[in-house]
Order: C-alpha cells, then structure tokens, then sequence
C-alpha cells in the first residue's frame, strides 16, 4: 500500500481493494454457496427469502486461496503490522440478499448501523472493547457485481473515530454491541455515507471500529458478500511508549486520533 492509501484508511476507516482476487475464483465461490442454501440459482420463483445466510461446510481450497490472496496479506501488514495478525483459512459467514421487487417493501430488520462484535464477554454475549480484543479488521469481500442497486453495504466514512470515545468507559470487559445499538448511529449521525460498491473480486479492508449497515436490495441477481473478521494476535496497544515492537499500526492510529490523542 501506498502513502496515500493508508492515509486514507485512516481518514475514512477502509480501503477498496479492486481485484483483490480473480473473478473465476468468486463464481466457484457462489456455486459452492448455492449448493449450501434452498434457492435454485435457475428458478427465481425459489427466491423467496430476502436474506439467506450460509456459511462453506466443504472446506473447499478455494476460500482460503481468496483469503490469503497476495494484495491482501500485503494489506493486513500495512494497516496491522506485521506478525500482529493471525491467518484465517475461510471467509466467514454470507448473507446472500435476493431481490426484492416491491419498492414499498419494509426495511430489512438488521438494516441498524453498527459496529461488529469481536469477543464473547463474560454474559455469553458477543463484546467489543476498544482494545479491539480479537478482531483486527472487517472486511467485506464482495462475491458479485454489487451495483447502487443491489444492497450494498451503507458505511459512514469516518465513524470509526466516532467509537473510541464511546467504547473508552467500559474498560477491558468492554460491551455488548447490541446493548448500546442506538448509539452507533447517534454517534456517527454526522458522517457522509458511503456505499460498497464494486465487482466480484473486490474486498473492502475496514477499520474494526466503522459503523457501517445492510440495505434492501432493489436489484436484479442475487448479492453474494461475506464479511469476516481478520484475527488479532493481541488487542491493540495504544501507548507504545518504549515499545519494541515499533510503531503504532494504522488501525491503532485512527484509535488514537479518536481518543484526541
């Protein structure tokens, strides 16, 4: 990555690797996950869910091809810093949207900004604390064409300075994310919106921290996107000082600039 890229990564909270792995290996990729959902890919009248959520039970090599892509484990390092994230082998879980047609349709119900979980807390629940305890990015790896029109995910550029502060009083245990959902939003009213758009093939590597929100899909073809956590081997360090380890790491910057520090 360049100057400019990770400057903006801190900046807005996500970079856009276009291309990041060969369209052939994201059609292989969807054939694998329509054989794990009901739907036909070849008989609309199956499409009847709005959201269907998959996750690849074969192991096959290619999710971990995808994954480990060379452009992308050049971009962990830049914004994690080497050796301080940990491999994964798969891409986690899909919500495959389909097409809704009806304009006047509700909103989907898990269409709330948020911010992903990345630990399960002492109450069984899925936590977050501003350590970013086990997760060192999201990253949403677009597996079709996702055009304006077909549920791409809503980010609100720059929100990910907007948590720090909010996560700072509940300490290590950190919180639930759902517990304080409301306040994702109120916190990052503000923000400009961004939609993930882009071709099969492209990722957006997102600070763990953005608000971001799903959308109805008002489009033609099934979405296809998955959207897992990188691991961190340690939560982030936000005083460094005397540190061997070096630097801060981009992610831990933007932490920092969110503090006021």
């Amino acid at each position: 990555m360049d100057t400019r890229e990770i400057e903006t990564f801190v900046d807005e909270g996500f970079v856009a690797v276009r291309g990041a792995f060969p369209r052939d290996w994201a059609r292989e990729a969807r054939d694998i996950m329509w054989s794990q959902i009901g739907p036909d890919p070849h008989d609309r009248s199956t499409w009847t869910e709005r959201v269907c959520w998959a996750y690849d039970t074969t192991g096959a090599p290619v999710f971990d091809k995808i994954v480990n892509a060379p452009r992308l484990v050049e971009t962990y390092d830049a914004l994690v810093g080497l050796g301080r994230w940990a491999p994964r082998r798969e891409v986690g879980m899909f919500p495959i949207r389909f097409p809704e047609g009806d304009e006047d349709a509700d909103s989907p119900p898990d269409d709330g900004w948020h911010i992903d979980a990345s630990f399960a807390g002492p109450d069984g629940r899925y936590h977050v604390n501003l350590w970013s305890r086990e997760r060192a990015l999201l990253m949403l790896f677009l597996f079709s064409d996702v055009g304006e029109e077909d549920a791409p995910t809503r980010i609100r550029s720059g929100s990910h300075r907007d948590v720090p502060m909010l996560l700072e009083s509940f300490g290590a245990q950190g919180t639930d994310v759902f517990s304080i959902g409301e306040q994702w939003d109120a916190v990052s009213q503000k923000r400009s919106e961004v939609l993930a758009t882009g071709s099969a093939g492209d990722v957006f590597v997102c600070h763990p921290f953005l608000i971001h929100a799903a959308q109805k899909h008002r489009g033609h073809e099934a979405r296809f996107l998955s959207q897992p956590a990188l691991p961190l081997r340690e939560p982030l360090v936000l005083d460094r000082d005397g540190d061997a380890d070096g630097d801060y790491s981009p992610v831990e910057q933007a932490v920092r600039l969110g503090l006021g520090r």
